[in-house]
């Protein structure tokens, strides 16, 4: 079911937790100010004293934090997340899932398998491009494409490896070929073991997704009948891979973040 209506934001405390399967963000929100942020990796806080290590400097340096939102790709970081927020804040805490008030239609065959980061920035882009077809791009870990028109409709999305996956990969699964890492190609061939794998990861992606990116445009405007689209991109990677796509779609760091909070004040 669809929610109508855009929530206004109170000028109190919101603490926002987005866990990622590599990094972890943690921001505080107040009303719709950013005033703190914080990153940290995953890995890291998989145990209690890591969590705690996590969210005690904050619990007390704002004693007036009540409540928060959390985000998370990750079974068993969100449950313990989740559980040591409850017992101590006052306040509400929010898991981003399907089961949650959303403000787009999740047409999905299997709802509770679709990714709390897919909602968020889902959610984020209603508030972004109000009555607008959006592609949104996740270029992370994974690389998730997923679209939405503009009656508010998810329509559906595609999921590939990310950036450093294909590199891990490469590196794992052959005799001779090097860890790489990841940057903007100086040249369209590569003179190097290293700038072929480099400038393969990156052009590849970078064209795949242009592919991508004009079929579904060209799917939106011709079967959709979708005449104003926007591309939204977020994720690690995005900033490299959005400044080398021809369509310039915008790049928002904070966007499944947004969405996380957008989404507590949708659900208040």
């Amino acid at each position: 079911m669809r929610f109508y209506g855009k929530p206004s934001f109170p000028d109190t405390l919101l603490l926002v937790v987005e866990t990622g399967n590599t990094t972890t963000s943690m921001v505080m929100f107040r009303g719709e100010t950013c005033v703190e942020m914080y990153k940290v990796s995953s890995v890291s806080i998989s145990s209690q004293d890591g969590i705690a290590g996590l969210f005690d400097p904050l619990i007390m340096k704002y004693p007036d934090l009540r409540d928060a939102v959390l985000c998370s790709v990750v079974p068993s970081l969100e449950q313990a997340a989740g559980d040591y927020l409850r017992r101590n804040l006052s306040g509400k805490v929010l898991m981003v899932n399907s089961t949650i008030r959303l403000p787009f239609m999740l047409h999905y065959d299997l709802p509770e398998s679709f990714g709390a980061d897919r909602i968020a920035l889902c959610a984020l882009t209603q508030w972004l491009y109000p009555e607008k077809a959006v592609i949104a791009l996740d270029i992370g870990t994974a690389i998730t494409v997923d679209v939405l028109d503009s009656s508010s409709h998810y329509l559906g999305g595609l999921i590939m490896p990310g950036l450093d996956l294909m590199a891990k990969v490469l590196h794992e699964h052959t005799a001779r070929l090097p860890l790489v890492t990841l940057g903007p190609p100086e040249t369209l061939l590569g003179s190097s073991t290293v700038d072929c794998i480099r400038n393969g990861i990156i052009l590849g992606c970078v064209s795949s997704m242009e592919g991508i990116i004009r079929k579904i445009t060209c799917w939106l405007q011709e079967v959709c009948h979708e005449s104003n689209i926007s591309v939204i991109a977020t994720g690690g990677s995005a900033p490299l891979i959005a400044s080398i796509l021809d369509c310039s779609p915008v790049v928002e760091e904070l966007a499944v973040v947004k969405g996380a909070r957008y989404l507590f004040e949708f659900n208040a």
